[in-house]
């Protein structure tokens, strides 16, 4: 399957929007050996640079020099930020660039496999106006997705089962997650992992995410409310309120944190989502709830829970199609290695471990 390489222009300028560079930022990194408008010229497709130039440039914006002869294949929707008025605009594009090259990445292996899903909405068709509406939802998606009553052992592993991309890229700590629609059928849901590092965090955000994907809210719904919802959305997947007064009773005045904790470790939850949860289920009062959060606050667990959830978030789609690609000889070492950022040593690596290891690519697939 060997391709003529062509420097595609929009990659460069992609890759300097992942970085975060200006034009003349870019210029700087390159120690102005081009000025900042002939780079221009090459974006703009005017000019085509050299080999020395696409090497000089790959090397300043840490990609492989084979990433400017990429070819563009998807057009992302509109990207629907949470905290849109605290993102730059050179964050937005970090975003939005960093989400694309990753979905052109997975999409490029689907198609090497002529894989086309299509993604349905269960609840589509039920319009959202309140919290009963959600909890109402939440159990036609248990239902739909067979998850019953039980903790759910991996979201993003849920997730990709069910035809969502799910993306984590490196951005300002004010962006938490996004999702959108490409061409109102390919739902992909994007997480800022310098926001995100704690894995229980990880499966609420994502779930978070989720509600905004999934839920049709009323029109008289207000955004503030809408993400109300959504934590409320989240909640209900990962504690159904079943087994939370199982796990608790209907009706408690005092909870210990030891409690707490073994079912933050059975579920996935962090103490903060699992106390709103209670609240919100009128297991705990309102007053319990702020008392226990104040604790939280003054003993610095508000930012860091002592105790930790030991869970795997993880998506392995991507990798097993891609290997499946190898075995089935639609693509080589070579081609695999462009498609997935990684070397051919890794992929051979991840494929042929030597010396008892898992592969130098287990911690990118399992982490």
């Amino acid at each position: 399957m060997s391709k003529e390489l062509i420097f595609n222009p929009d990659k460069l300028r992609a890759a300097r929007l992942m970085k975060g560079y200006s034009l003349q930022e870019l210029a700087d990194q390159i120690g102005n050996k081009v000025t900042k408008q002939a780079i221009n010229k090459y974006e703009l497709g005017e000019v085509v640079p050299d080999n020395d130039m696409i090497g000089i440039l790959a090397t300043a914006l840490n990609v492989a020099a084979n990433f400017f002869c990429r070819k563009s294949n998807v057009s992302l929707g509109t990207l629907n930020f949470r905290k849109l008025q605290d993102l730059t605009a050179k964050d937005k594009n970090i975003v939005i660039e960093q989400t694309k090259d990753l979905l052109e990445r997975y999409i490029e292996v689907e198609q090497l496999l002529g894989i086309s899903e299509l993604f349905t909405n269960p609840i589509k068709d039920r319009i959202i106006k309140d919290v009963n509406d959600v909890e109402d939802v939440s159990e036609i998606i248990r239902l739909e997705w067979r998850l019953g009553f039980d903790a759910i052992s991996n979201v993003v592993d849920l997730l990709e089962e069910h035809h969502i991309k799910f993306i984590e890229v490196e951005s300002d700590d004010k962006f938490d997650g996004c999702q959108t629609l490409i061409e109102e059928k390919m739902p992909v849901i994007v997480l800022n992992k310098n926001k995100i590092k704690t894995c229980d965090r990880k499966r609420f955000t994502a779930l978070h995410e989720l509600g905004h994907l999934l839920l049709n809210f009323d029109s008289t719904i207000d955004e503030k409310t809408e993400e109300r919802l959504c934590n409320r959305f989240a909640g209900a997947m990962l504690l159904h309120k079943n087994a939370a007064v199982k796990a608790f009773g209907e009706k408690r005045n005092n909870i210990t944190m030891q409690e707490l904790g073994i079912i933050k470790m059975q579920y996935g939850i962090s103490i903060a989502a699992l106390l709103y949860r209670l609240k919100d289920l009128n297991i705990i009062s309102a007053n319990f709830y702020k008392n226990f959060m104040f604790m939280l606050t003054i003993t610095g667990q508000r930012k860091v829970e002592s105790i930790v959830y030991t869970g795997k978030e993880s998506g392995y789609r991507f990798f097993q199609l891609l290997f499946r690609a190898i075995s089935e000889k639609k693509i080589d070492f070579a081609q695999a290695a462009e498609i997935s950022g990684f070397s051919e040593n890794e992929i051979r690596e991840a494929i042929f471990p030597t010396h008892g290891n898992q592969g130098l690519l287990a911690p990118a697939i399992c982490g």
